[in-house]
This record gives structure tokens, C-alpha cells and sequence, in this order.
């Protein structure tokens, strides 16, 4: 377990570095506007929300995984694209406009290397033949909205509950005042 939050960790990292050291040219991301909650929900809080969502599923689909395997396998498929994209950090400083193509070839390759491993981790983790793992693995994307759709609601209600209790207090407060 150890070794799967470290990779997610130089993950979350690489992502980060992505953002603010990739070259002018091929980076469209404004550094002085940074905030590093997006990077976060785009990393650390999207891959959490992967091993729950693979986790019920595979519990629905009397997969065989435990949250622990699928964790640690989704980790382990995350190594090659840290590596693409930590190659194409360093190539964009130091290649053309006009050789911008073998640069997003790597990281193609490197992102249909990871979903691929991806694929075959869920697969040995949960036991599942190929068109129950396809089957798993949208289930488990559909889960991942429900997740972040009832996490916004949820965000949402108790924004409105702290604007109606502010104004509760704003009210009582200039009540007494008066």
C-alpha cells in the first residue's frame, strides 16, 4: 500500500509539474493563475474515486477483488504515464513547434500503455472475462459521476445551509443592535 500512495503522490506531482514547467508552446495553462485544487481532484480524489466506484461494482458483480488489490493494481497501471509524461516535460523544452508531433505520439503511447494495464489489472484483480470487464469498467465510470454528482449536491446543500445560517446570524445580531 505503501508503494500504490507513492505512485499516486509522484502522480499527483508529475501532474503539477506538467502544468507549470512544460514549455510556452505547448502548455496553454497561465502560471500565475495556479491553484493546485484542481490538480488534486484531477489526480488524487478522480483515482480514490476509481477504486471505491471499481470496488462497488466488482462487490455488485461478485468481482473477487478486495479495495486494497484494486487500489493497488490501478496504481501500479499509473507508472507508465507518469513516465510519458515526465519525458514530454523535459521534450517540450527542448524540441520545435514543428516536432510537436513525436511528443504527442509519446504521450498517446504512453496513455493507451497505462489504460491498457489499467484494463488487465481489473481484469486478473476481479477474475472477469473480457466482456464482464468492459461491462465493470463502464459500470465503474458511471459510478464515478454518481460519486461526483451527489458530492457537488452535497457541496451545494451545505453552501446554502452556511448562507442561511450567516443570515440567520446577521439578522439576530442586528436585531439586538437596533
Amino acid at each position: 500500500m505503501k508503494v500504490a500512495w507513492a505512485i499516486l503522490f509522484i502522480y499527483f506531482i508529475v501532474q503539477v509539474c506538467d502544468k507549470l514547467f512544460t514549455s510556452f508552446l505547448y502548455n496553454d495553462y497561465m502560471e500565475k493563475v495556479f491553484n493546485v485544487v484542481p490538480t488534486i481532484i484531477q489526480t488524487i480524489v478522480l483515482f480514490i474515486a476509481w477504486a471505491v466506484g471499481n470496488w462497488a461494482v466488482g462487490t455488485f458483480l461478485n468481482g473477487e477483488g478486495s479495495m486494497k488489490n484494486i487500489f493497488i493494481f490501478s496504481a501500479y497501471a499509473l507508472v507508465p504515464k507518469i513516465i510519458g509524461d515526465t519525458v514530454a516535460i523535459f521534450m517540450s523544452n527542448a524540441i520545435l513547434e514543428t516536432e510537436a508531433i513525436f511528443m504527442t505520439l509519446l504521450q498517446v503511447l504512453f496513455t493507451a500503455w497505462t489504460a491498457l494495464l489499467l484494463f488487465m489489472a481489473i481484469k486478473v484483480v476481479h477474475q472477469y472475462k473480457f466482456g464482464e470487464n468492459v461491462a465493470a469498467i463502464i459500470l465503474t465510470i458511471a459510478a464515478i459521476f454518481i460519486m461526483l454528482f451527489l458530492a457537488v449536491l452535497l457541496l451545494s446543500i451545505f453552501q446554502k445551509l452556511y448562507v442561511f445560517c450567516a443570515t440567520i446570524y446577521t439578522e439576530i445580531v442586528y436585531r439586538f443592535s437596533v
